[in-house]
């Protein structure tokens, strides 16, 4: 199976979503009505439209390959066999407050006679900002963006060569959850003097796939939950094939289905960083 023709396939069905997204976001909204639907257990706005993205995604994506979907399968998910992995809007709150950072995500997930489980391929794209990231295992990592006039252009990422936090550009995320939120604040705390900025924006598969493409240095965010884990493993993909460094707080590599703290760097920043994450570790 070619996973970079596959992941192209892929592209078409994800921008098609991402405009029928993107032309629902353009819309006039009472935002307090948009905001009083309900919150889910993922402490993100649920929307229609989130529900009709995914859905069209799951029945065109699945007429390409027709693999199982990662939840459906649940704990019965075989060795040597693979999964698609599509995730809500990553970024809902933006997509409701009318900011062009989100993204929708397809992940292509593997897993070995081990019976553990990796991602293969990701697909990020971010319909408002006319940039597409995507990457196949082996085959590295390519952006896509649309100018005003329609032309596209593909380009090869890499990270920046960054060695010290002195100058550096970097990112951080933060939970809703007042203890995890902690953690991001007091590590942004005794960082903070030496780069040149810290910035905070999101969502996840955004911030990951920036320091793919050089824009961050690096990105850390405490506390990933299980529900991220549809955006991060398809920038993870990203990440890896940009030759970019991706692990837990402590240097571990991530444990696909738990909570992560993660980190991903240029890979030679990695060194100067860590200490500052190690000092704020969760238990």
């Amino acid at each position: 199976m070619d996973l970079r023709e596959l992941a192209l396939q892929v592209v078409a069905v994800v921008t098609e979503a991402g405009q029928y997204a993107l032309g629902d976001q353009l819309k006039p909204h009472d935002l307090d009505q948009q905001t009083q639907q309900a919150q889910d257990r993922r402490m993100q706005i649920s929307s229609e439209i989130d529900e009709r993205v995914m859905r069209f995604c799951h029945e065109r994506i699945r007429q390409i390959v027709p693999f199982e979907d990662w939840e459906a399968v649940g704990s019965a998910r075989q060795p040597g066999e693979y999964y698609w992995c599509i995730g809500h809007i990553d970024g809902s709150i933006n997509y409701a407050r009318n900011m062009p950072e989100w993204t929708i995500t397809v992940s292509l997930l593997h897993v070995n006679n081990e019976g553990e489980m990796y991602p293969a391929m990701g697909i990020v794209h971010a319909p408002a900002l006319r940039t597409t990231y995507i990457a196949a295992k082996g085959q590295g990592a390519i952006r896509i963006r649309v100018n005003a006039a329609g032309e596209e252009k593909r380009e090869k990422i890499m990270p920046t060569t960054t060695p010290t936090l002195q100058g550096s550009v970097l990112c951080f995320g933060m939970s809703y959850f007042s203890d995890e939120s902690h953690r991001a604040l007091e590590t942004v705390s005794d960082i903070a003097g030496m780069p040149a900025d810290i910035k905070r924006i999101g969502p996840a598969s955004m911030d990951l796939c920036r320091v793919a493409d050089g824009s961050y240095d690096a990105y850390f965010e405490p506390t990933l939950h299980s529900w991220d884990f549809p955006a991060v493993s398809a920038a993870a993909v990203v990440v890896w094939e940009a030759q970019g460094r991706l692990s837990r707080w402590d240097g571990s590599e991530i444990v696909w289905g738990e909570n992560n703290d993660i980190v991903a760097s240029n890979g030679p920043i990695t060194d100067a960083l860590t200490p500052y994450l190690r000092a704020h570790m969760g238990n």
